[in-house]
């Protein structure tokens, strides 16, 4: 068995996109970190939700989908908002990783650079499913929650996301 894998994403909020990608990464991989980026970020219109409750819904996902706790480890990363420190700052908060799963050409680069080998996933209906779209149909009273899977919305009403969204955009 070699060294896990490297999954990164805000997360803000979970949605299929992140789901299809992931699943994709735990077909090819024995255990997986799931990297919560920009941990330090919430209540902000990008970033409506916490690191807490962006962990809660990875979480809740993974155990919908049966997967044993002993294949991944969920991990926030804080930004620290300068590219050329970013991977040696994520290395400081993640155990040793051996390929880092990406959709992000920014992300791919700098790993690569580092001799870190990359497997770039596809982005699934990106246009569709994106944090960005999940928001932007919240706060314009739009459908959302086929966007996301079933436990995301049922979090992000228990969390009262739609009007913690909307207050934060006013």
């Amino acid at each position: 068995m070699g060294d896990p894998a490297l999954f990164i994403g805000r997360f803000q909020p979970f949605h299929n996109g992140h789901l299809h990608a992931l699943k994709e990464v735990l077909a090819k991989e024995e255990i997986v970190f799931i990297v919560v980026g920009s941990a330090q970020a919430s209540y902000t219109p990008s970033n409506p939700f916490t690191a807490a409750e962006r962990i809660t819904m990875v979480q809740h996902v993974l155990d919908e989908m049966g997967i044993p706790c002993t294949r991944y480890l969920i991990i926030p990363v804080p930004d620290v908002h300068n590219y050329t420190l970013w991977v040696n700052h994520v290395r400081q908060y993640v155990p040793r990783f051996g390929i880092v799963y990406t959709g992000s050409k920014t992300g791919a680069t700098l790993f690569s650079a580092q001799k870190i080998p990359v497997a770039t996933l596809s982005l699934y209906k990106k246009e569709i499913y994106s944090g960005t779209e999940v928001r932007r149909r919240i706060l314009e009273g739009k459908t959302w929650k086929p966007l996301v899977p079933n436990v995301v919305a049922e979090l992000i009403e228990e969390f009262d996301g739609e009007k913690r969204l909307k207050s934060l955009s006013d």
